[in-house]
């Protein structure tokens, strides 16, 4: 498939493709993607929503216990894991950055429970830094399309930057984001509404498999 057409054809489908967790600060908007994990960011909304009410800085989550924090990210699941990491990666930006989100790959992957996933939401979405974040949608996608053969995350998202100017990364990946949530699904893909089905590698396979 020509990758440009690929990528118009995306833009064409989804106008209007953004990170849709509520936040901010970039604070903010680490806790909800650590949160993200595993959960809809529907749910995280709703939990945010009170929560950075109450608590929105790092040094606000620095001083709180896994008890404190609980009753707030209860409803995203993996609740202990998740508070334990938001509340020393907020410890080690306030100690190692003076409160402040690092805007640099090495950096943020350096905090507890952010990984490269992440780390690339922040980039982009935070810091208008291109970037491509490689979450389960992500990865589908570019399998489908046959834009990647990638057997990890890491190596679909070098594939796709190799694959695409570098001035285009941080939109293809919302783009591919909201194409696997609402066309590109999982289990039942609606190929009528996609328009590049014809140029899907996937596609045949995928009407075989729903007769």
């Amino acid at each position: 498939m020509d990758n440009q057409k690929c990528y118009d054809k995306l833009a064409l489908m989804h106008p209007g493709a953004r990170c849709e967790l509520d936040f901010t600060t970039p604070f903010e908007l680490l806790v909800a993607v650590v949160l993200s994990a595993q959960c809809t960011d529907k749910r995280v909304n709703l939990a945010t929503k009170d929560l950075f009410v109450r608590y929105s800085t790092p040094e606000d989550y620095a001083s709180l216990t896994v008890e404190e924090l609980k009753p707030y990210i209860f409803p995203c699941g993996f609740y202990n894991n998740k508070a334990r990491n938001i509340i020393a990666m907020a410890k080690a930006i306030v100690a190692e950055h003076g409160g402040r989100v690092p805007a640099d790959m090495e950096k943020l992957t350096a905090l507890p429970g952010v990984g490269r996933k992440t780390a690339s939401v922040i980039l982009s979405v935070a810091y208008g830094i291109p970037a491509i974040a490689v979450d389960t949608h992500v990865f589908r996608v570019a399998h489908r399309l046959g834009l990647s053969e990638g057997k990890t995350p890491d190596d679909v998202e070098r594939d796709l930057r190799a694959a695409f100017p570098e001035e285009q990364w941080s939109r293809l990946h919302s783009m591919m984001v909201f194409h696997g949530r609402y066309i590109c699904h999982a289990q039942k893909p609606d190929c009528a509404r996609c328009l590049l089905r014809t140029d899907c590698p996937q596609y045949t396979n995928i009407i075989k498999e729903e007769k």
